[in-house]
């Protein structure tokens, strides 16, 4: 009994201790950084703004370039998912009420124009209730939002189905307990509708009539192109494929720098860890080097994303120093459990 003890009490203390000199080093850099540049503090909101204005621009700016030949195909779709993603982290911002605390109206608004520039993502108002449980539950069985994007699950076929596609693969694939299968689809459709639907139609009708144009060629035929797919092409490159990019990149980094299913309910050092190695470069490009950054807003809160990319080094540091593990791809096969055997 005494061994237990020990073991399940005082790392608690000491992680405890450790939690809270992560925390003050993060907060005592963010503020000197705030000091020395007081437009970060002083104009947090209009920032926000400016960026969400952005990466709107971007994306629709991207669109018109491909509809008028500028662009192809191929610079459309990454340009499109790194803008898409920058709303993305504009709107886990929002959630935090990092821009406009006091104006519910404007969030509102601005969670809606995100959501209309990532359609592979449940509601916001939904996703609102389902991260800030995340904050209090991180890592445990009650964390339904890192459940929802595969956190737990072992990795193979079914994780990388449900990873891609949220809605449909979630509601086939996702593992549930016996005699919930009928609940949980239903809840997962109400988290999407109705952006998710029109996202997971263009996104199915595109690869199903692609190939069956391939399968007709294989055989010597020729499979004719209707008119609307001419919109269904152009959406797909526009707006569907840039979320799919966006979507696999998050998902696949954020599932896997958070541990899950036997984290000690709010020890937040056993929460995460740093996941930046070389080779994730590229999905990073497109979530906002996620993997890198988004332990620290799990020991500090308040600074809004483009904040911890300026702090992160000073973050890296002291989390290095206190415990937090770095590129423990050992995760990936454990079923992102935090012991290591």
């Amino acid at each position: 009994m005494e061994q237990t003890l020990t073991r399940n009490q005082a790392p608690l203390r000491d992680d405890t201790a450790r939690v809270r000199i992560i925390r003050e080093g993060i907060r005592n850099r963010s503020r000197e950084l705030r000091q020395r540049l007081p437009f970060l503090t002083r104009h947090q909101s209009a920032i926000g703004l400016a960026l969400q204005i952005v990466a709107l621009a971007g994306m629709t700016g991207s669109a018109v370039a491909y509809a008028t030949g500028a662009l192809t195909a191929w610079a459309v779709i990454p340009l499109a998912a790194f803008f898409a993603s920058i709303a993305h982290e504009i709107e886990h911002d929002l959630i935090h009420k990092c821009y406009f605390p006091t104006r519910a109206g404007v969030i509102d608004a601005l969670l809606a124009v995100g959501w209309l520039m990532r359609p592979s993502t449940v509601s916001p108002w939904i996703r609102r209730k389902l991260h800030l449980l995340h904050h209090k539950v991180s890592g445990t069985m009650a964390d339904l939002e890192e459940q929802a994007i595969t956190n737990g699950m072992p990795m193979g076929l079914r994780r990388l189905l449900v990873m891609t596609d949220g809605l449909l693969c979630g509601m086939l694939f996702r593992p549930v307990p016996p005699g919930m299968r009928g609940a949980v689809a239903k809840r997962i459709a109400l988290a999407y509708f109705p952006l998710g639907f029109v996202y997971v139609a263009l996104l199915y009708t595109w690869l199903g009539f692609h190939a069956a144009q391939l399968g007709a060629a294989a055989f010597g035929g020729a499979l004719p192109q209707p008119a609307w797919m001419g919109a269904v092409d152009f959406l797909f490159v526009v707006w569907v494929a840039p979320n799919l990019l966006r979507t696999i990149s998050l998902h696949l980094i954020s599932s896997n720098l958070h541990y899950f299913g036997d984290v000690e309910e709010g020890n937040v050092l056993e929460q995460t860890q740093v996941l930046n190695p070389w080779f994730l470069l590229p999905l990073q490009l497109f979530c906002m080097n996620f993997g890198s950054t988004h332990g620290i807003h799990h020991f500090y809160v308040p600074d809004p994303f483009y904040v911890r990319q300026m702090t992160a080094a000073a973050a890296h540091r002291v989390m290095r120093e206190n415990g937090v593990r770095f590129n423990d791809l050992g995760s990936f096969a454990r079923a992102n459990r935090y012991a290591m055997s």
